[in-house]
């Protein structure tokens, strides 16, 4: 019996090396994954860039094509104090104008625009297009 005493103890002290040895080995294979390939160490920064925005706020995305207008379209409610990324592509050249808060943006043929705010001040709002007078949607803020 008392051999076995010994047992209890050395075990416990097996699983905690055991437990820190699983640590190590994470930690030391992470930075050489990230330092092996080094696009990996540029990988991120896009993704946490992105990342923040999406969960952070709302996206919405328009296209024009030929003047007829799809995605989000129509009344698109926004919570007050929400960060707003709107993304519109036109098959047009164009100049795209969110009233009431005043953005402009310009649009060149086949290449997304991006328009960001937060949307601070309650009310309805058109999206529109200024030469060709298509309104894309109403941000509804509140």
């Amino acid at each position: 019996m008392r051999s076995r005493s010994w047992l209890l103890p050395a075990l416990g002290t097996l699983v905690l090396l055991t437990g820190c040895a699983g640590t190590d080995a994470a930690e030391s294979a992470e930075p050489t994954g990230s330092t092996t390939p080094s696009s990996s160490s540029s990988a991120p920064a896009p993704t946490s860039a992105a990342a923040p925005s999406t969960p952070a706020g709302q996206r919405i995305e328009v296209t024009v094509t030929g003047g007829q207008v799809s995605g989000d379209t129509g009344r698109v409610p926004v919570p007050a104090g929400e960060h707003v990324v709107l993304v519109v592509t036109s098959d047009a050249p164009d100049e795209l104008h969110v009233h009431g808060y005043d953005l402009t943006a310009d649009l060149a043929p086949d290449t997304p625009a991006t328009v960001e705010f937060d949307a601070t001040i309650p009310g309805v709002f058109e999206v529109e297009l200024h030469d060709a007078g298509t309104v894309l949607l109403s941000l509804q803020v509140g």
